[in-house]
């Protein structure tokens, strides 16, 4: 029980760890880009490819995880975060860096990339008993969603603080990816002190099944939230918020250091509106939960363009992120309730590799926008394609609910 409290406290300082470095590079990634020369269209097309790429990499390490060691397989993808931090740190040349982001782990969004995130998960669902993963999990994207906010708001600091000193905007700048290099070092040091409670059950070695990306049993479950929140990721990658802050600095003219404020700000209303996710799971049910406080969310974000000055665009933004996450702790929770132990990191793989492989081309599509001149356009298309994906998530899966939903323990 000390060593599984251990493991559980290691999974959650990962988890700060990488967010922080998340947060802060993605108040910046944008405007460094187009300091060096890379203009929307480009910016665009770079932050598709790096969450193409990442489809790649989550597919390969997570769909061996259960097999390989989910421990090593974590180390390697901090390993890929620290190399493409440091790729985007020492060169500008565009070619290069299009191809450290299409092989390393670098994130645009702010939010999770990588097979981080679908392997701490299954080693959280090892640890835990089921009554109380919707719980934890709702405590784990809290303290991701406050790292990002520390993060964002640490990095829009950092900036204003260097070019108030006299550095460059592009020195200022690769002072956030040196730190993001040197989250990625430190992550692989967590990694590597994780106990084997954190892999699959030893009878999920010795039962010989025909599998398919690591699958056996859910094949076909997981086929079907695959294909929906593909969807959800194809709408949300219009507003990844790279591209939300680059919308403020154009629109609004807003400095790094507010653009911080802003997303520390959103963050923190997202990670505290996760906390109810247990408590409306345990009276709602996991896919209730997931569709009512994720619609009006849409509707908000929908409303954002169409605000009129930059304090009612901030309000709407920030009451849009209040109620943006609850949806999430439900979301993970149900994918770990439907499959077999062994199938976990998988399971959470192959979702997260649909999310990330919606998203490619979204952001692509929103600089396009932008460079025309539709600046409203982004924020319409994710809230009318998020509001499509919650009607057929609800019309889909409101009768296949896990039994141990009537004992979660909140």
């Amino acid at each position: 029980m000390a060593r599984s409290r251990i493991d559980v406290g290691l999974l959650f300082a990962t988890r700060i760890t990488r967010l922080f470095a998340y947060g802060a590079l993605s108040v910046v990634l944008a405007l460094y880009l187009a300091a060096i020369g890379l203009d929307e269209g480009r910016i665009g097309l770079l932050f598709s490819l790096t969450l193409a790429g990442d489809a790649a990499v989550t597919l390969t390490i997570t769909t061996t995880a259960d097999r390989l060691g989910r421990r090593r397989s974590l180390m390697m993808g901090a390993a890929l975060m620290a190399l493409a931090g440091a790729a985007f740190l020492l060169t500008r040349q565009p070619t290069l860096l299009l191809l450290a982001a299409i092989i390393g782990v670098i994130s645009p969004s702010g939010n999770e990339i990588g097979p981080f995130l679908a392997i701490e998960q299954a080693g959280l669902a090892q640890i835990l008993p089921d009554a109380r993963r919707t719980q934890v999990f709702a405590w784990y994207n809290l303290v991701g969603s406050l790292a990002t906010a520390a993060g964002a708001l640490g990095g829009g600091l950092l900036v204003q603080a260097l070019q108030s000193d006299g550095r460059s905007s592009v020195n200022a700048y690769q002072a956030v990816l040196l730190g993001y290099a040197l989250c990625g070092m430190l992550l692989i040091a967590w990694f590597f002190y994780l106990s084997p409670a954190v892999e699959p059950p030893p009878a999920a070695e010795i039962v010989s099944v025909r599998r398919r990306f690591g699958l056996h049993r859910s094949g076909r479950i997981v086929v079907r939230l695959s294909a929906l929140f593909a969807l959800d990721a194809f709408a949300g990658g219009f507003v990844i918020q790279s591209i939300v802050a680059y919308w403020f600095y154009t629109r609004f003219g807003l400095s790094p250091a507010a653009l911080g404020a802003i997303f520390f700000a959103a963050n923190l209303l997202a990670g505290a509106s996760a906390l109810l996710a247990a408590r409306l799971a345990a009276r709602f049910g996991l896919i209730n939960t997931m569709v009512m406080t994720h619609l009006p969310s849409n509707v908000l974000l929908c409303l954002v363009p169409l605000m009129p000055t930059l304090p009612l665009a901030i309000a709407v933004l920030l009451l849009r992120f209040s109620i943006s996450q609850m949806d999430v702790p439900a979301r993970q929770s149900y994918t770990m309730a439907v499959v077999s132990p062994d199938e976990r990191s998988a399971a959470s793989g192959v979702t997260a590799i649909a999310r990330s492989v919606g998203a490619s081309i979204s952001p692509w599509l929103s600089g396009l926008l932008l460079a025309r001149g539709y600046f409203a356009a982004p924020f319409l298309l994710a809230g009318g394609l998020k509001i499509a994906y919650d009607l057929l998530l609800y019309r889909s899966f409101r009768a296949f609910e896990p039994p141990e939903e009537a004992v979660f323990d909140v």
